[in-house]
């Protein structure tokens, strides 16, 4: 009889507990959030392959959370401690609540923002070992009235800290006003129920020591200090933990890592107007340091940068203000964001500014490369091929080298493109400008097939755009079948480098009369002097599959060399595949 009472019970206590998790709407543990909707769904995915609940939200910054849950308050405190021992959760995620959370993005058709709580897995993930014990209560260093006159002598700022605190530990979801109302004194009890105090709802003199020191402990752990640079005439707060001055060369005061963090900064300092602040903003975005995904402002008198990808995270900011441009660059490895953003807040927070101004003198002694721009590495791309215009609304044609697995197409470095059609046979790739372009030159193909012996030139970025532009190779034509006797390829007599693989080849006419495709890389050496290109007829046929109409002429002509030389420059294109 006694059983059947206990199971009985048993079954009420379940029963009512699942009943109020439907009715509480519960909170969420908060694990990552990402930039970009494509990661945040890769990471949601990969986190739903190991966890229950998994769900993911837009935040109100822009942002995508990945969240677990939601839970009801108790549940969620233990879901986080369990999966912070375990490893499963990174070690700063954090309470969250619905009203942080938007549109829902994952799992994907779901909606499930007001469903209310549902039961933790609690059961199933039992306190390790390593997890923390439930906490006791401890004696307090003050009275309720003794703390209450304590807090009387608080600032405002002060006050709005603790606040801001209590909403890092995931206890407060509120305005950050420094007026202690209702919902400021209910998280501050839930803080105090969680850490073993007495749940007074007045945080005492140690206790908000402790909840500061809690809340500022990414920022002791990098050593940031006060930092001041007299020859850049910037005073700032620094990770100087984590990072230390190395050298100066104009106009960047350069911080290399000095701990196993692997961050850097910089410090700007210049003197210029809006001219100089627009060359330096397009300036840092081609260096390596700022990777290529992230938002990008230029104002009048400042900018600012974000750069995601290769295992960094980026941030520039710069202000032009009396003749001179200051600020600084932070860079910080990903995987580690609730730090980054809080170091960041505090440097961009104190950041002040002197008259001083670097000198422009400054590292002139230094090593001096053209991929270097005042020490630092210009970003290189994957692979850089040659293309040319085949209309007028600036579609380009290519080999497929210079478009597979690209995160970014662009065209001399800068125009985006996407790829339109790839023909993975011929190994031919036709790509469209994001925006319509105005070519100066057009291709001209030639309506008439090309006789054996008869003179070509292939325009080309021999040496990958290193001398700026594209360079003529002359040769001939040897054979108008490629070399097991196929349609739609022609070998040439003609020594090409890498680089020119994608260029137009030309006749006497000017007109184009193929186009150079790579060496083969697997299978067989051909000689230096053997070249294959793609036949009029198929780039026609693969231009036409994608909806692009070449232009044709049956121009014979013979022009001069400048005259190739002028379209070719006009024409032809150098395509750079990104990572």
């Amino acid at each position: 009889m006694t059983r059947v009472f206990s199971a009985i019970l048993l079954f009420l206590l379940v029963g009512l507990r699942a009943a109020t998790a439907q009715q509480d709407p519960g909170v969420w543990v908060q694990v990552e959030a990402q930039p970009s909707l494509r990661e945040a769904q890769e990471r949601a995915q990969a986190y739903a392959s190991a966890l229950p609940d998994v769900n993911g939200f837009r935040l109100n910054s822009g942002w995508y959370a990945i969240v677990i849950g939601p839970y009801a308050r108790t549940d969620a405190e233990q879901v986080l401690r369990v999966y912070r021992a375990e490893g499963q959760i990174p070690r700063d995620s954090y309470i969250a609540f619905s009203s942080a959370m938007g549109q829902q993005f994952w799992p994907i058709g779901a909606n499930v923002l007001n469903r209310g709580a549902v039961a933790a897995p609690i059961e199933q993930a039992a306190q390790p070992e390593e997890a923390p014990a439930v906490a006791t209560p401890q004696d307090s260093d003050e009275t309720r009235a003794q703390a209450l006159q304590s807090e009387r002598l608080l600032t405002a700022q002060e006050r709005k800290d603790l606040q801001t605190a209590l909403r890092a530990a995931g206890f407060y979801n509120s305005t950050i006003d420094g007026a202690f109302g209702q919902g400021t004194r209910r998280s501050m009890s839930d803080w105090q129920r969680y850490n073993g105090f007495d749940a007074t709802g007045v945080l005492t003199t140690l206790q908000r020591k402790a909840l500061m020191e809690e809340y500022n402990a990414p920022l002791i752990s990098v050593g940031m200090e006060r930092y001041s640079d007299d020859k850049a005439g910037i005073v700032l707060d620094m990770p100087l933990g984590a990072v230390s001055l190395d050298r100066y060369e104009a106009p960047f005061a350069h911080f290399k890592s000095s701990s196993d963090l692997n961050a850097k900064a910089l410090l700007i300092s210049q003197e210029g107007d809006k001219n100089t602040l627009r060359a330096l903003y397009e300036v840092m975005q081609s260096l390596e340091i700022v990777p290529l995904n992230g938002p990008r402002e230029l104002g009048r008198d400042r900018f600012t940068l974000e750069g995601r990808g290769n295992g960094k995270v980026s941030f520039t900011q710069a202000q032009l203000a009396d003749g001179k441009i200051k600020g600084f660059t932070l860079v910080w490895p990903e995987g580690d964001e609730a730090r980054r953003l809080r170091v960041l807040s505090a440097m961009t927070s104190s950041f002040s500014t002197t008259d001083a101004v670097l000198d422009a003198a400054a590292g002139a002694s230094a090593e001096q490369r053209i991929d270097l721009v005042s020490g630092l590495q210009v970003r290189k791309p994957r692979l850089t091929r040659s293309g040319f215009f085949a209309d007028e609304n600036g579609t380009v044609l290519t080999v497929s080298e210079a478009a597979e697995s690209c995160t970014r197409i662009t065209l001399d470095g800068d125009q985006e493109v996407q790829l339109a059609l790839t023909d993975p046979e011929l190994g031919v790739a036709v790509l469209r400008p994001a925006k319509t372009l105005a070519p100066m030159s057009v291709a001209a193909f030639s309506a008439a097939k090309p006789r054996i012996k008869s003179e070509v030139a292939v325009s080309g970025f021999s040496y990958q755009g290193a001398l700026g532009g594209p360079t003529l190779t002359y040769g001939q034509v040897a054979d108008i079948r490629g070399l097991s006797g196929e349609t739609g390829v022609k070998r040439l007599a003609l020594n090409a480098q890498p680089g020119d693989a994608g260029g137009p080849v030309f006749n006497d006419s000017g007109n184009v009369v193929g186009m150079l495709l790579p060496t083969p890389s697997e299978g067989r050496t051909l000689p230096a002097s053997v070249s294959l290109a793609a036949t009029v007829d198929r780039l026609t046929e693969i231009l036409a599959e994608a909806g692009v109409s070449g232009q044709s002429s049956e121009e014979t002509i013979q022009i001069s060399p400048n005259e190739l030389n002028r379209r070719a420059t006009g024409m032809t294109v150098l395509v750079h595949c990104w990572d």
